[in-house]
């Protein structure tokens, strides 16, 4: 189930390759996702020496799985913002987010980048008359905030009894691989190093440098960039404390009709987002929506089943061509932690937390880290400091991820399943008792089984079942796993144990 950008651009780099030497430099970044190497881009230009590692291929996790909404607009968040933390923080959230899609495009123009890059305007728009009042506060909010946002009862969008909606102007939109591509080639003629399936199993600090390995070799350097969208280092730092993973799933479908223009998402649930993409030299619908926490059950009963529908209300003769799935990490105050990882860690950073919007939050997030490295004051820093405590005053969302975790550390090991092998239906998934201890099984069409130890390398919680993606999930910080335990998103570094 590849995206319509991994199968438009299968490969970032032509001639990647795998480390294969001890290397020192000036910069180490963990993560080959846009935020590593739009970092790694900007470092470059300054001369630095850098070096980025990926573990699997570049750009194709979260970022290869993205919408790519170049947008300042993320859901209703701007009414939040000034509630919750007041009128400056709500005001430099929006200015590094606007500065950050004029920062994307002189990147695009400068390096001459071909990524499909077009201005359309975004909306969030509502169906129900129970967040009628939402949207109109949300734009009492942005004018608060000098912001020409518009309150409107009709959009672009071909679908039926819209009540109101709010609408950003130019915002953006563009193809992530594309644009990775261009990324890359930059660092690479800036001197950058980047090495794909080469992934860092630990990261140890000598004096005043870092030591961080990589299978058989190491990378020493004075600065770490831990760009891994979830932090994969649990201590100091313990952001599996403060933030959670969250999936969505996502669709695209061929048109029989004219393209419409914008860029929408809706402000109830299930969250369905829309948008026109370019799919081998064609307008495709792309969707996206019904996120739900890893671990945890989706709201709907078939969430590639509600994308279809919200489909064909917009194009009844639309038809489905790819369908996947993406994830990303949400922070317990729904700001990303961006800056230092830890006081005890001098001159390693950490992005993380970009609640699904990181197309521009990766842009913010690169030129926080990047001018705390060059000694440079940014004015954005403070509101997205990565050391801030008052996330943990969230006492609900705290509360259920130590529930979660503590049932499924603890609670769970104590509690044997009555189903067996024999129960499992085809296409079925369940943690079953064998031979007086659990074992995860999935039985396929061929009824060929599978099985495998269902506990979570990461911290050793309990795994759920995930019927839509056939995966293993863990619940407490969001590994996921497919059928045969290879592992296919962290924190966890290793694959489930086969049984």
């Amino acid at each position: 189930m590849n995206s319509i950008w991994i199968d438009s651009v299968p490969k970032i780099l032509n001639d990647s390759k795998k480390i294969d030497m001890d290397i020192s430099c000036d910069v180490t970044i963990v993560g080959g996702g846009i935020t590593g190497l739009t970092s790694a881009y900007y470092l470059s230009k300054k001369g630095l020496k850098v070096v980025v590692l990926e573990k699997d291929s570049l750009m194709s996790k979260t970022s290869g799985n993205t919408t790519a909404k170049i947008t300042a607009q993320h859901g209703l968040f701007y009414k939040y913002l000034i509630d919750t933390f007041g009128l400056e923080t709500a005001k430099k959230y929006l200015s590094c987010n606007l500065q950050a899609i004029d920062n994307i495009k002189s990147i695009i123009d400068t390096e001459k980048i071909d990524c499909d890059f077009e201005y359309q305007n975004s909306y969030v728009f509502t169906k129900s008359n129970s967040y009628v009042q939402d949207i109109k506060d949300e734009v009492k909010a942005l004018h608060m905030l000098d912001f020409d946002a518009k309150l409107l009862t009709k959009i672009p969008l071909p679908i039926s009894n819209v009540l109101c909606a709010v609408e950003f102007p130019n915002q953006a939109q563009f193809n992530p691989r594309k644009y990775g591509v261009g990324l890359c080639n930059s660092i690479l003629n800036n001197g950058g190093i980047i090495f794909e399936d080469s992934k860092v199993t630990d990261i140890q600090k000598i004096k005043d440098m870092y030591s961080i390995s990589v299978g058989e070799h190491t990378v020493v350097s004075k600065y770490v960039i831990l760009a891994t969208r979830y932090p994969f280092i649990n201590a100091p730092g313990f952001y599996f404390l403060k933030m959670y993973q969250a999936l969505s799933y996502c669709a695209s479908f061929e048109l029989s009709s004219d393209a419409f223009s914008g860029m929408y998402i809706n402000a109830e649930n299930p969250t369905l987002s829309a948008r026109i993409a370019k799919y081998n030299d064609k307008n495709v619908l792309l969707l996206s929506g019904c996120s739900h926490k890893v671990g945890k059950p989706s709201g709907v009963s078939d969430p590639y089943s509600t994308l279809t529908t919200f489909a064909h209300s917009i194009d009844a003769d639309s038809k489905l061509i790819s369908k996947w799935v993406t994830e990303d990490g949400v922070s317990l105050d729904k700001l990303p932690y961006i800056g230092k990882f830890s006081s005890f860690m001098p001159n390693m950073y950490i992005p993380s937390g970009f609640k699904k919007w990181g197309m521009t939050l990766s842009n913010v997030a690169s030129n926080i880290i990047v001018d705390e490295i060059l000694g440079n004051k940014n004015e954005y820093a403070n509101i997205f400091d990565s050391t801030r405590l008052h996330p943990i005053q969230n006492k609900e969302e705290m509360g259920n991820m130590i529930k979660e975790a503590t049932s499924s550390i603890v609670i769970k090991k104590f509690n044997l399943p009555n189903a067996t092998i024999q129960s499992l239906a085809s296409n079925e998934g369940k943690i079953i008792e064998f031979e007086g201890a659990k074992v995860g099984v999935y039985k396929d069409k061929d009824g060929n089984i599978y099985k495998i130890k269902p506990i979570c390398p990461h911290l050793g919680c309990e795994l759920s079942w995930n019927t839509v993606n056939k995966t293993w999930d863990c619940p407490c910080h969001g590994s996921r796993f497919d059928y045969t335990g290879k592992l296919l998103y962290g924190p966890s570094l290793h694959d489930l144990t086969i049984l």
